[in-house]
């Protein structure tokens, strides 16, 4: 054995032995990885730090503010109101769903693409269901990547597989070639999960019991709820022309109408003077025994949310909290209907606390003292303008992210034109890129924002590890492993074949990238076929389709991307990912060796 295989094998195996025990952080190990490949002379200057210029890198950086662009459209998160519309709270529903979703989209998009549309909906679904989001992302991470061999440009290795083939001499295979094996991993991973997934995964460190948000604290001290309903007000009712004073809302049923509808507009916090016209629909807030005696006395009729009231009763776009006015105020002494507080801020006051006391219903007319509490409820932008107001000190933290909607098609269509991009023959890194410059120049987002949605962390484990897979061609290190593994099996039976290929696609790909392990074993497994006297064209396309089984370690581009939200660690991928490794190798190598041999 040469001396630089023997250090690039020792600097291989260190790295992998740091990476999971985590002595230290991940990205460290990676930069040291990549340091000691430059120190021993293994890698130039220029190939030790071709990381930084890596088109995988840059589609990584790309990806993650396309993600963000994506997600403060809210353009995600009806997506998973609607998943939950149809299964509930299930967790084996979701995931379901989830996986078969992200798995079929990135069949026709590239898997780190797809793993960044839905990591939106991920983090939004584990909210709202309080399901750990460690529990969702791993699953959905993995089918991503399996979606990859659902077609033949589903990722980058299955593209190189036929250069590859042509350059042997063999035929090459078909868009749709690969994707009855594709199916089938694509299920199997999803059944691993569903009756696996609470043993492989990473459990709540709470026992199940998560921390409550400060939203969540604010409803249970004031006992409060979004039981919010909603109801229309037909022709006939006696509303229609009525100011919402003189419906006597807030004296006579102590409930109060937190957005009011039309067909082109939306009103948060309707001001007492405005009127009531036939076919608004109302937002409705309180006691459901008065809400129904006032819906009883107007004849109002139960509507459905209007497509405008999206976030009315979503904690990410509106919520409760405590506001104190402060001895400088200019509201001590006034009254809210005097200083107009609806009107002015478009926010709707539930209640008072004064001097020790709770005051509910009718406060309009109560005279405002300097350490009163009141209690609000209003869109995140509207709560913002109270914070910045030197009248209010709002109490409650909130972090929601601002959503604009109008915003939607423009980031939707960004995402859009870095796929179609990609699928016209440009780079990834350039592709993606695109759609990320496009976002940031359209206003979906302004570049500081951009930077801010950049896991460094992530970035520089990806820059680390590249050049690991650089030596390991360069030295002849992955050949040298390749060749000494395949004239062990030479002459063996097919099935022993068949699962040494996949195993050893499997290690380069935790080492190497995807289409670089793909590019060592392709001429070795074609010699070998044609020894064995076997088609070498399935066990190149067997290598290609494994060289995708990249579990074990969070190396592949999209394992990196979800690391840091859903809290894994190295353990966490060398566990779950080790039995979803089996799965991948077993169904594979079982339709391999009955569908072509």
């Amino acid at each position: 054995m040469e001396a630089e295989i023997l250090i690039v094998l020792t600097i291989l195996g260190i790295t992998v032995i740091m990476l999971v025990t985590e002595v230290v952080r991940i990205d460290v190990t990676a930069l040291l990885a990549m340091l000691a490949l430059s120190w021993t002379g293994i890698l130039s200057t220029t190939e030790a730090l071709s990381g930084f210029s890596s088109n995988a890198v840059v589609a990584m950086i790309a990806v993650m503010i396309m993600g963000e662009g994506i997600s403060r459209t809210g353009m995600m998160a009806r997506f998973s109101k609607a998943v939950i519309a149809k299964v509930g709270s299930n967790k084996n529903g979701i995931l379901g769903v989830m996986t078969l979703s992200v798995g079929t989209i990135s069949g026709v998009i590239q898997n780190i693409g797809a793993a960044a549309l839905f990591l939106p909906s991920i983090l939004d679904i584990s909210r709202r269901t309080k399901i750990s989001a460690s529990a969702l992302i791993m699953p959905i991470g993995f089918a991503a990547i399996i979606g990859g061999t659902l077609t033949m440009v589903g990722s980058g290795h299955l593209i190189l597989t036929n250069d590859l083939l042509i350059a042997a001499d063999l035929e090459p295979y078909g868009l749709f070639a690969v994707t009855p094996v594709g199916i089938a991993l694509l299920l199997a991973a999803t059944l691993f999960f569903l009756i696996f997934g609470k043993f492989m995964l990473p459990q709540d460190t709470k026992g199940g019991r998560q921390e409550l948000t400060e939203q969540e604290k604010v409803m249970e001290t004031f006992e409060l709820s979004r039981n919010i309903r909603y109801f229309r007000i037909p022709a006939v009712s006696p509303l229609v022309k009525m100011t919402l004073e003189e419906s006597g809302i807030w004296r006579d049923y102590h409930l109060n109408i937190l957005a009011l509808a039309g067909k082109r507009y939306l009103k948060y916090a309707p001001w007492r003077e405005t009127r009531f016209e036939a076919d608004q629909i109302l937002a409705v807030y309180g006691n459901p025994e008065k809400i129904d005696q006032y819906v009883s006395d107007y004849k109002l009729e139960p509507a459905r949310t209007a497509p405008m009231f999206y976030g009315i009763d979503d904690p990410a776009e509106s919520g409760f909290v405590e506001v104190i006015i402060p001895p400088r105020s200019e509201l001590v002494g006034q009254s809210i209907r005097k200083f107009s507080m609806r009107k002015r801020y478009g926010v709707e006051p539930l209640m008072v606390f004064s001097q020790g006391q709770k005051i509910e219903g009718d406060i309009s007319d109560h005279e405002v003292k300097a350490g009163d509490t009141f209690i609000v409820y209003g869109p995140w932008a509207h709560i913002r303008d109270l914070e910045s107001s030197d009248r209010f000190v709002v109490a409650t933290p909130f972090e929601a992210e601002p959503r604009d909607r109008s915003k939607t098609w423009v980031a939707a269509g960004s995402f859009v034109l870095a796929i179609a991009l990609a699928l016209t023959g440009f780079s990834i890194a350039i592709a993606f890129l695109t759609g990320a410059v496009a976002m940031v120049l359209t206003r979906v987002m302004s570049i500081q924002e951009a930077y801010r949605a950049i896991e460094w962390k992530v970035v520089f484990l990806l820059v680390g590890l590249i050049p690991l897979g650089i030596a390991m061609q360069k030295s002849g290190a992955a050949e040298f492993l390749a060749q000494n593994v395949m004239g062990v099996v030479e002459g063996s039976h097919v099935l022993v074949l068949l699962t040494t290929v996949g195993v050893l696609a499997t290690i380069f790909s935790l080492v190497m990238s995807n289409v670089g392990a793909v590019v060592v074993l392709a001429p070795l497994v074609v010699s070998i076929g044609l020894l064995a006297g076997v088609d070498p064209r399935p066990l190149v396309l067997l290598a290609a389709v494994c060289a995708g089984n990249s579990f074990v370690l969070p190396t592949h581009q999209v394992n990196a991307l979800l690391m840091t939200a859903g809290g894994y660690r190295t353990r966490d991928y060398f566990k779950a990912g080790g039995g979803m490794t089996v799965v991948f190798l077993a169904v594979a190598v079982g339709f391999f060796y009955l569908a072509f041999f």
